[in-house]
């Protein structure tokens, strides 16, 4: 039999007592299908609404994961990046941040160049700096929705461009002040430095992840959580939100009652398979997003064999791959 499914809306991650789980949770695509239904794009990554919930304050919870700062809960955050937009032949591709090489040096000597542009129209000053991230309160362009480099990037960026909500001439607004930024940029000495080391230009300046702590709706799997594994830079606001310990590597020998979101969970699997083997934990719970929709399985140690016909043969145990894909 497969493993356990269950529904969307029920209480998946209440656990017995006795209960002793691991919640593994695995990247997904937005369901870009329902966005063209409705001639809007997608709000968020399906990741990004399960950790954060439908109002997706990305912002507020990266700028707690990279600073020491004391954030306040209802202040609304919005999180500017620098980037490079690459032009095809009729339209232009937001690159991810990971593609760009942007030093520490150059993301501060950017953003010295426009600080003053910025803080101007933002009506505010800087929150902080980080090495591709920069923070600020929206001011001004609190209602805009916007999308994070994770799911726009790749794409034709017309579609994925800031829009208005409540208010209109925001992202006109923004836009304008987006154009002034890529004219001194496209002048600046690290633009010709990069073109003469044969790297993309940081040419734009991208916003996303508007909106307050206080509109955080973390799952129970993470709430409850005594320890979070994984590198993803949410992660480290969300563990320190939480007030829960967060590593980048799975520990294997503190398994239980953990959640994990890693790059490559295939590698884990032998390891989390183990874990069930030994009895050191009851089951395993595995959350991915087909079609962008939100799935939760429960996998027991009798879950981890192939099934066969053939009884008088010993059972292979299933691979990540194909315990994923079941």
């Amino acid at each position: 039999m497969p493993p356990k499914i269950k529904g969307m809306t029920s209480n998946l991650t209440s656990q017995s007592i006795s209960s002793r789980r691991f919640t593994l949770m695995v990247s997904g695509e937005d369901a870009i299908e329902a966005g063209l239904e409705q001639n809007v794009p997608p709000s968020g990554l399906p990741q990004e609404r399960f950790l954060l919930g439908d109002q997706l304050p990305i912002a507020p919870v990266l700028l707690l994961g990279q600073s020491d700062l004391v954030v306040n809960p209802n202040e609304i955050i919005a999180c500017l990046q620098p980037v490079h937009l690459h032009a095809t032949r009729d339209h232009l591709i937001l690159m991810a941040q990971s593609q760009i090489d942007l030093t520490t040096n150059e993301s501060a000597d950017l953003l010295q160049v426009v600080l003053p542009l910025i803080e101007e129209d933002f009506g505010s000053k800087v929150l902080f700096q980080g090495h591709r991230d920069w923070f600020i309160p929206a001011g001004p362009f609190a209602s805009l929705a916007t999308h994070s480099i994770d799911q726009a990037h790749g794409r034709n960026i017309d579609w994925w461009m800031p829009r208005d909500t409540s208010e209109s001439g925001i992202a006109k607004l923004w836009r304008k002040l987006q154009n002034e930024i890529q004219m001194l940029w496209h002048i600046d000495p690290i633009n010709e430095a990069r073109a003469q080391q044969g790297l993309p230009g940081i040419n734009s300046l991208w916003i996303s992840g508007i909106g307050k702590l206080a509109d955080i709706q973390p799952p129970e799997s993470l709430r409850g959580a005594s320890q979070i594994y994984g590198e993803h830079p949410l992660l480290a606001g969300l563990a320190k939100y939480l007030s829960v310990p967060q590593q980048g590597e799975i520990d294997f020998s503190k398994l239980v009652n953990c959640f994990a979101w890693i790059d490559r969970p295939g590698i884990a699997w032998e390891g989390l398979s183990t874990g069930l083997l030994s009895k050191q934990l009851d089951e395993i719970e595995i959350i991915d997003f087909p079609k962008g929709r939100t799935r939760h399985r429960i996998i027991t140690v009798k879950d981890l064999n192939k099934k066969s016909w053939a009884f008088w043969k010993k059972s292979e145990p299933l691979s990540w791959q194909e315990m994923i894909s079941t």
